[in-house]
């Protein structure tokens, strides 16, 4: 009777224990983060991105971001490094907003495996930036690409250091 209570409870004993860390398997194993759908929704899954994602937000740049494009999105330390100043400024004038935003954008897409030596692309607003390559390090302008190829539906994100400025019209 005791070595029946002792088996029953031996029982009971593994097959919690093994309900346990099946859930525990499936609530932590598969819950891996899919794909984003979009340009848009990549900047928005990226927790380095997220000044760029009220950027994004406050200029109204979510629709440009849904296609084949490129984007050079600058990491929340990029930002950091641009004065307040000319980040309030930028704030009270949504056009320069979206014209220093749109210079980061490729109307485009190009990964970092289609770029070899160096060119000028044609941005989303109109004006050229550089990019290059050499060996594993792609640049664009001044800033260094420090995450390539992040997927993004029909299009890429690049995250970069730097916060790229436009050219002056």
């Amino acid at each position: 009777m005791i070595q029946r209570s002792i088996s029953s409870i031996a029982l009971a004993t593994l097959t919690l224990t093994a309900a346990l860390t099946l859930g525990g398997c499936a609530a932590t194993g598969t819950q891996a983060t899919a794909p984003a759908a979009t340009p848009a929704a990549a900047v928005g899954q990226n927790p380095e991105l997220t000044t760029l994602k009220r950027l994004v937000q406050q200029a109204g740049l979510e629709a440009a971001l849904q296609g084949p494009v490129t984007v050079f999105a600058p990491n929340d330390e990029a930002f950091k490094a641009v004065p307040a100043a000319t980040l309030d400024k930028l704030a009270k004038d949504p056009e320069a907003l979206k014209a220093l935003l749109n210079y980061h954008v490729l109307p485009t897409v190009v990964k970092s495996k289609d770029i070899t030596g160096g060119a000028q692309v044609v941005t989303a607003n109109g004006a050229k930036v550089s990019v290059s390559k050499a060996g594993d390090f792609v640049t664009v302008d001044d800033a260094l690409v420090i995450a390539a190829d992040q997927p993004a539906g029909a299009g890429v994100v690049h995250v970069i250091d730097r916060v790229l400025t436009p050219p002056k019209k």
